[in-house]
């Protein structure tokens, strides 16, 4: 029998963490969970994983660092990173220090797994971008400041300029990512 791919996960959402965890135990990997770079580093000092999901925005730091960290200690590493504040310049920078794949959450395990294994480019992708709308623009922006506020209610609305209530009723709606 073939030992288990090994995979590190680096992402400060518990939930979302322990839904992916759940979800690549059952296709066979040996998943560890770090919640923040310092963790990654101890466990790095062990052993090196064959693959790694790593958070763009983690409290307090860059995942950025945490993609540096993994393509050093071993450049054999398959890195995906995922971000809700997908932006080109980040996705350059993730690329060039090791990254193999960045997807935009909400992204899946499938989404991941595939991203897996993509080795090289795909000159065949369409270059016209899907449009955004702008309830999806709105609420994108509703979540970047919302972590900025450290996800305190009141501010955000005092950020972005609306009422406490009107923002509470659109969070409601839906769930954070």
């Amino acid at each position: 029998m073939h030992p288990k791919r090994s995979l590190v996960i680096i992402e400060d959402d518990v939930s979302f963490a322990k839904a992916l965890r759940r979800s690549f135990e059952r296709r066979g990997y040996e998943v560890t969970v770090c919640g923040q770079a310092d963790e990654l580093v101890q466990l790095l000092e062990v052993k090196a994983p064959d693959f790694a999901v790593v958070d763009l925005k983690l409290s307090g730091a860059s995942g950025l660092e945490c993609v540096k960290l993994l393509a050093i200690r071993d450049p054999e590493t398959r890195i995906v990173v995922l971000t809700g504040f997908a932006s080109i310049s980040t996705a350059v920078e993730a690329i060039k220090l090791g990254a193999s794949h960045y997807l935009a959450k909400p992204s899946n395990t499938d989404d991941i797994e595939a991203a897996f294994g993509r080795i090289a480019g795909d000159s065949t992708v369409a270059l016209t971008a899907r449009p955004t709308s702008i309830k999806n623009l709105e609420w994108e922006r509703i979540h970047e400041t919302l972590a900025e506020a450290d996800f305190n209610v009141s501010e955000t609305a005092r950020r972005l300029g609306m009422h406490r209530r009107t923002l509470a009723r659109k969070l409601a709606k839906r769930r954070l990512t």
